[in-house]
Parts: C-alpha cells; sequence; structure tokens
C-alpha cells in the first residue's frame, strides 16, 4: 500500500471517530443550555412587588343601637271560637212541626226564642187522661176520707177501745192519697214533655249548623242544630316561657278587678281589608302543653258582633286572627333592627377597627321591625344589619350606616351591591 492510501485510511477513521464523539456530547450540551437558560430567566426577571394587604374588606351595612323605654309586645295567633256553645237536641220523640226562620247557618236568635217545635197533639191528650186521672184520685180520696170519718163516728158512739186502724179507715185514706200523688206526678210529667216539644234558645246567638228539617221525625237525644252565645268570644294563644315574662302573666292567671289582663290588638284580612278588634287575656291554662311545651292563654271580646265590630264587621266564629298583646314597659332598654339579631341571642358588632365581633345579648322581646335587649350592648354601638357569610371575630369589614343608605331611597339590597361592585 502507497503512502498515500494509508494517508486516507488515517483520515477516514479520525472523521468517524469525531463525528461519534459530537453524537454523544451534543445532546448533553443542548440539556445544559436549556437549564442555564431557565435559571437565569428565573434570576433575571423583573419579580412582583408583594401585597401586604391581601384580604379585601366585606362591605356590610350597619346600624346603631339606640337607648329607649319600650312597651314590650308579643306576637301570636289563633282561631276565633264561641266561649258558649251547645248542640241542640230534643228531649222527647215526634215529628218536627215548626222550625224557625232563624235555624239556618248564621241565623240569629234572642234567649227563649222558639227554634223547633215537635207536633204537640200526642203530648195534649197525655195531658188530659193524666188531668182526668187526678180528677178520679181526689174523688177517691175524698170518699175515703169520708168513709174514715164515718167509721170512727160509729166505733166512739159505740165506745169502742182499741179499735184497728183498718175499721177507722186510715189505710184505705193513705192508699187514695198516694193514689192521687202518683197521679199528680203523671200529670206534672205529661205537662213537661208537652213543654218539651218546643226547644228555646237557652241564649242570644248564632247558628253554626242545622241537620233536621220540618216533617223530620226525630228520637230523645238526637242533634237538631249547633248553636252558640255571641255575647261573648275567644280566641286561645300559645305562649312560650319568654312571652310570659314579657306580659308578666302565670301559670293559672284569671282577670279582676285589679288585674284586667293585657290588652290585646287582634287582626286579620278579610275580603282583602285588615280589621282590627280589641280584647284582654282573662285566664291562663293551668297545665302546660306536653306536646308544645307552650302556655295557652285565652283572649275574650264582648259582643263581637255589635258593638266590637270594626265598622259592622264582626269578630266572626271560625277566624284565624294574629294577636299583637301588650306587655312590661321597660326603661334603658337597647332597641336594634330585627335583622341585626343573629339567631336568638346573638349580634356581629361592627368594631371601630373596622373588624367584626360576635356577640351575645339578652332578648326581652322581638318582632318583625326590632329586638329589644336589656344586656350585651351598649347605645351607639354599631350593629350589622346585612348578611354576612362564615362571620369570624377579628373579620375585615367595610362599614356602611343603613340609615343613610335609606335616605337616598335605594334599597339595602341594591346599596350593598354596588358596594362590593
Amino acid at each position: 500500500m502507497s503512502n498515500i492510501d494509508q494517508e486516507s485510511s488515517k483520515r477516514a477513521s479520525i472523521g468517524l471517530w469525531v463525528k461519534r464523539i459530537i453524537f454523544l456530547i451534543l445532546p448533553i450540551l443542548v440539556l445544559v443550555f436549556s437549564v442555564g437558560g431557565a435559571i437565569g430567566m428565573s434570576v433575571f426577571s423583573p419579580q412582583p412587588e408583594e401585597n401586604e394587604n391581601t384580604v379585601e374588606a366585606l362591605p356590610v351595612l350597619t346600624a346603631p343601637a339606640v337607648r329607649d323605654s319600650v312597651a314590650l309586645r308579643v306576637s301570636s295567633q289563633g282561631e276565633v271560637r264561641p266561649r258558649t256553645s251547645v248542640v241542640l237536641a230534643s228531649e222527647v220523640a215526634g215529628r218536627i212541626a215548626y222550625v224557625s226562620d232563624a235555624l239556618l247557618p248564621g241565623g240569629s236568635f234572642q234567649q227563649g226564642d222558639v227554634l223547633v217545635r215537635i207536633d204537640p197533639t200526642e203530648f195534649s191528650l197525655r195531658v188530659t187522661q193524666a188531668g182526668a186521672t187526678v180528677a178520679q184520685a181526689r174523688t177517691a180520696l175524698a170518699q175515703a176520707q169520708s168513709e174514715a170519718r164515718t167509721s170512727q163516728q160509729d166505733i166512739a158512739e159505740l165506745g169502742i177501745q182499741n179499735a184497728s186502724d183498718l175499721a177507722l179507715g186510715r189505710p184505705q185514706v193513705a192508699e187514695a192519697e198516694a193514689r192521687l200523688a202518683s197521679a199528680e206526678a203523671s200529670l206534672a210529667e205529661a205537662r213537661l214533655n208537652l213543654a218539651r216539644t218546643e226547644l228555646r234558645a237557652p241564649f242570644a246567638g248564632r247558628v253554626r249548623t242545622r241537620t233536621v228539617d220540618k216533617g223530620a221525625y226525630i228520637n230523645p237525644g238526637m242533634a237538631l242544630a249547633e248553636i252558640f252565645a255571641s255575647d261573648t268570644i275567644e280566641i286561645p294563644v300559645a305562649l312560650t316561657d319568654r312571652d310570659l315574662a314579657s306580659l308578666n302573666l302565670g301559670i293559672g292567671f284569671v282577670a279582676n278587678q285589679e288585674n284586667p289582663g293585657p290588652l290585646v290588638h287582634l287582626s286579620a284580612l278579610i275580603a282583602e281589608t285588615e280589621r282590627n278588634w280589641t280584647g284582654r287575656i282573662t285566664r291562663t291554662d293551668s297545665s302546660i302543653d306536653t306536646e308544645t311545651r307552650v302556655l295557652f292563654a285565652y283572649v275574650e271580646v264582648e259582643d263581637p258582633y255589635g258593638a266590637a265590630s270594626d265598622n259592622g264587621v264582626p269578630l266572626a266564629v271560625g277566624l284565624f286572627v294574629n294577636a299583637e298583646i301588650e306587655g312590661l314597659m321597660i326603661p334603658n332598654s337597647v332597641v336594634i333592627p330585627r335583622t341585626a339579631l343573629r339567631g336568638d341571642d346573638q349580634v356581629f358588632v361592627a368594631g371601630a377597627d373596622e373588624t367584626l365581633e360576635i356577640r351575645s345579648v339578652t332578648v326581652a322581646s322581638s318582632d318583625r321591625q326590632r329586638a329589644v335587649l336589656t344586656a350585651g350592648l351598649s347605645p351607639g354601638e354599631m350593629v350589622i344589619t346585612s348578611p354576612v357569610r362564615d362571620a369570624g371575630n377579628g373579620m375585615k369589614i367595610k362599614a356602611v350606616e343603613q340609615a343613610s343608605l335609606s335616605a337616598s331611597g335605594s334599597s339595602s339590597g341594591d346599596e350593598l351591591a354596588a358596594i362590593t361592585e
């Protein structure tokens, strides 16, 4: 082999080795430069400024707690029912000959009015028969007495001593007297049954239901109608233990001249118009209801279909009414909006440092508009009235006084939404 061929072979071998080295080293170099570039970009790229206040304050509506002397009120509900109600029933059997025009559902009547009359013909005959029996018994008694006097005179004239009672006619007189008494009792019973053919109203009132008509045959005890007295009605209302404290009432309370009972304002919608009446609690139950754990008080209204009506609209039996009961006067109490009360005894207070504080309070009374507190909050403190989710002590808030929002003419929800945006 010549020198030229040897030289060419060496060059080819060296080139092959160089290609192999480059093939192995090139991926390593690419990886090194990629990592280095990423590190360099992270080191030399501008860093974002740190935000020291990362928690945004929650906009809330607030209202001030106000000191005031408040007359407590208790809200309840109940159904109007008659204080006196009876089922009209006959005490004798017979066919109905007369039914009063007033004996219709809703009809009114006065005490003593004849509501139903049973055909009295048979009962009149019994009175006549019983009267005749009495007359016969009186004649028999007079005859027995006359015969006894005659016997006694004869025995005396004969000088008979220790004569028997039978000889003197005494048993005969006693028997005649007994027969007369029995006949008179039968006459009284016949007259009573005749009087019972007329069913008279035991009081002035109204008719709830009627179950019979003229011509029907009835038996003793059969219900003819249900009537109730219209002089006084009552409404049972449920009271909790807190309600009793607000009204200063106890178990088994009965009204008297010195304590006539709390005044009650009643209301109901009739023909889409609110009607109002006034009554008083006159008594409470003597035991707690075992199912509901409440005590029932009874509101009475006198003459509900007359003087106590609202422009002629009566407080009718069966009507469901709302009751606002006047309670104790609490001086120097703290009043807050009802929306500020959380649960039964907590409020969210907006602190001066714009943080939220959960505080327990003592509630004397509450209704739809306000809550009356006796402890736990001072006048002038700001309470949160808007909803707050996941509230916690120290939560950052942005307080907006609710009074200023209402003055602007916008609703609280719209204003709060605008603030949040």
